[in-house]
């Protein structure tokens, strides 16, 4: 499946934010060209921009994004388990996305050029940032 798939950075550094569950959603940290919002029983976690990342979070920053090139059609497997290996055999971690027609990759950006050069390696095509998500 590597072979066929490419991978487009996403301009700009993000956040992952952690706020507790009962928290609303703050509205800075969705006004960015990409951000995610999960809610579940235990915690509210918030991937945006860096520069909107909530005051009074949890907050890693300093990630990069890559996309896998789709849409993707739901019968496909593997696309996250053949991208988390070829990263872990760099001794890269990773923070994952999926959306309904593609999946993100977060790697720390200190780890970008290491997480590219072993997607190459794998044979992943990875292109320059993609113009459609543009950083505020």
């Amino acid at each position: 499946m590597a072979d066929t798939l490419t991978l487009t950075m996403v301009p700009g550094r993000l956040a992952i934010c952690r706020l507790a569950a009962g928290d609303p959603i703050p509205a800075q940290a969705v006004l960015g060209n990409f951000f995610s919002v999960t809610r579940t029983v235990e915690e509210l976690s918030i991937v945006c921009p860096e520069a909107l990342a909530p005051a009074g979070s949890q907050v890693e920053g300093g990630w990069r994004a890559l996309k896998v090139a789709g849409p993707l059609d739901f019968a496909l497997t593997g696309i996250l388990a053949g991208l988390s290996g070829a990263l872990a055999g760099a001794g890269i971690s990773l923070f994952a996305i999926s959306t309904y027609d593609t999946d993100y990759v977060l790697v720390r950006a200190t780890d970008l050029d290491g997480a590219i050069a072993a997607l190459k390696a794998a044979g992943y095509g990875v292109e320059s940032e993609s113009s459609a998500i543009i950083e505020t």
